[in-house]
């Protein structure tokens, strides 16, 4: 997947409208925590508190080119991607329903209503969510937004052309940590480090209890994997992108998994040592960071801090150890 400068630019016109460039740190404490520089994109520090609103603000601008006569949205999600939809629906004066799993986020279903995002619990996972989500938007009308799309890429681009033109030439980090749900962050990353030049070696990362990517990488082809995964709602993925699939069987040099375990740990660290609220998504690249600390041999890495949008009594757990 590949943008010209020109899409670029606009992109990086219309994202600015909304989210203005975000912060990257190599936080001294992580630093000495771990023996190596960690640079983190600070994505948790959008209006959103997530990076998805990037490609709400693209996918947006794109569909009232394309289709102006659309009045209702409809997609689904675990979170980040329906408040994505909000801002994108609001801007635009549209109406938007947005179906998301039972026992969804209790904080991030708020913040969806917040946005006048008309609410629908369906099913016990996100790709039951997005059949039912599929099937309204067949029954009423509506356009359906998919979680990965090539104008949403666009817009989570970037976050990581922001990221990678950071640093003098040849200078990023030797490896960059990046969470894969639907995989539209990981194929932006790849855009990204193609449209900047970056070296950057990039590595997937997976919830252990969610591991549709890991399997489908290593097989070369889609196959599903059961979600059991309580801390990485955004990484809780049943079915691969095929699209999505290609991409990072081309680009990827590894896909990694992390456990709950670890990724409570890395929520924990992150909070510690750079007083940042990480969701478990958003602090997934760190915990791959640690336990894949070889694989840079000391370089520096990098990760995108995805999101922040934690249930304040699922963070209280997390910090209590529990």
């Amino acid at each position: 997947m590949s943008y010209t400068r020109e899409e670029v630019q606009h992109a990086r016109a219309v994202v600015a409208r909304t989210v203005p460039p975000t912060p990257q740190y190599a936080w001294p404490l992580l630093r000495e925590r771990l023996g190596f520089t960690v640079w983190v994109k600070h994505e948790n520090h959008t209006p959103a508190g997530a990076f998805k609103v990037r490609g709400g603000a693209t996918y947006f601008e794109q569909l009232a080119r394309r289709e102006p006569a659309v009045r209702g949205v409809i997609s689904a999600t675990r979170g980040n991607h329906g408040q994505s939809v909000g801002w994108g629906a609001r801007r635009h004066g549209l109406q938007a329903t947005i179906v998301v799993p039972r026992g969804n986020s209790t904080e991030k279903n708020a913040a969806m209503r917040a946005l006048g995002v008309t609410l629908v619990e369906h099913g016990d996972d996100f790709q039951a969510a997005r059949e039912h989500a599929q099937a309204l938007a067949q029954a009423e009308g509506l356009h359906m937004i998919p979680s990965f799309h090539r104008d949403l890429v666009l817009g989570v681009m970037t976050y990581w052309v922001e990221f990678f033109e950071g640093f003098a030439p040849g200078e990023a980090p030797a490896v960059v940590y990046v969470p894969v749900g639907q995989g539209s962050g990981f194929c932006a990353a790849a855009a990204a480090r193609a449209y900047t030049g970056a070296r950057s070696r990039l590595v997937g990362v997976v919830s252990a209890h969610a591991t549709t990517y890991l399997d489908s990488f290593r097989a070369g082809r889609v196959l599903e994997a059961p979600v059991t995964t309580q801390l990485a709602d955004g990484m809780a993925c049943r079915v691969a992108d095929e699209e999505a699939l290609a991409i990072l069987l081309r680009e990827a040099d590894d896909v990694v998994a992390v456990t709950d375990d670890e990724v409570a740990a890395a929520m924990r660290i992150l909070f510690a040592d750079t007083h940042n609220v990480a969701e478990g998504a958003g602090a997934a690249g760190l915990a791959a960071a640690i336990r894949d600390a070889s694989r840079a041999g000391g370089q520096p890495v990098g990760f995108a801090l995805t999101g922040g949008n934690v249930d304040s009594d699922v963070f209280a757990r997390v910090l209590a150890g529990h």
